[in-house]
């Protein structure tokens, strides 16, 4: 079954919190549908589409939380995106001066006349930790949220340790294209005409931390204020992952990591930096 999420204030928030009550309950196996303001709370250039209370919602614009029925705290949560389209712009910020984008088709172009291509995905897709509070939506932590990897774009799924009953997935946070790093603390921004989520649950799936598959690689994340500490993180996982998915024992799976696996810095300006571990399924052969 597929639900619809209006675009509307009440199905927006600018935090995490276990507390925030699910504007949406669905099956194992259901997809969700939704659009999606940009990181500054944006659908159109030129404002913020709500008035929202800045000192409580000050992070970025999410949809959600969904629930789904019968998750529980120390299950997996299993997030294939199905589709991310973004709207006809976006906005990129580098010591505080705009570069605004035109999206159309497969390119963006900037107002300067350059010209990328597409690869647009969803910067936040995440869970509350299992704190009480409010969280703020900055940092990647263990149950996903703000990972902004480049890799996951539609025909992508992640695999989140989920930290509460219910899971309570929130998801926006728009991209049109990243670098690895998102060196100037934004990528292009921009708001999404329609994104589709499905979910599922795993009680067989113990993650450290997230996990990802892509059409022809596993992907393994580490977060850390460390750049060095967020490293290690994703190499752990990744050699979990190895031994679990491809039955290497650990041992042969470090060597193997060193020779065939892929460190990128996922991104370095949102508090805790990220990396993420590469494994291409064409490099190792046997």
């Amino acid at each position: 079954m597929i639900h619809e999420i209006p675009l509307r204030e009440d199905t927006l928030h600018g935090y995490f919190s276990s507390a925030l009550p699910p504007v949406l309950t669905v099956d194992p196996g259901d997809s969700v549908r939704f659009q999606a303001l940009n990181a500054g709370w944006r659908w159109d250039p030129d404002g913020e589409l709500f008035e929202r209370d800045a000192a409580l919602h000050d992070g970025h614009a999410l949809t959600g939380p969904i629930e789904v029925r019968g998750a529980r705290a120390g299950q997996t949560l299993v997030v294939r995106i199905d589709e991310v389209t973004p709207r006809s712009w976006g906005a990129t910020f580098a010591h505080g001066e705009s570069f605004l984008w035109t999206l159309d088709g497969e390119t963006a172009t900037d107002d300067r006349g350059v010209t990328v291509p597409l690869a647009p995905f969803l910067g936040v897709i995440g869970m509350p930790p299992p704190e009480p509070g409010v969280h703020s939506t900055i940092p990647p932590r263990r149950f996903g949220g703000n990972i902004d990897c480049k890799l996951l774009v539609a025909g992508t799924t992640v695999y989140l340790p989920i930290p509460v009953d219910g899971a309570h997935l929130s998801a926006g946070d728009g991209h049109g294209a990243q670098g690895d790093g998102e060196v100037s603390g934004t990528a292009i921004e921009c708001p999404l005409e329609r994104a589709q989520l499905t979910l599922d649950l795993r009680d067989d799936l113990e993650l450290r931390t997230p996990i990802a598959r892509t059409t022809d690689a596993w992907i393994a994340f580490g977060f850390d204020q460390d750049l060095d500490l967020a490293a290690e993180q994703c190499v752990a996982t990744m050699l979990d992952l190895m031994e679990r998915e491809l039955g290497f024992a650990r041992t042969h799976a470090l060597a193997l990591a060193s020779v065939a696996v892929d460190l990128h810095v996922t991104q370095i300006v949102n508090v805790a930096k990220g990396v993420h571990a590469v494994l291409r399924d064409k490099a190792l052969v046997r």
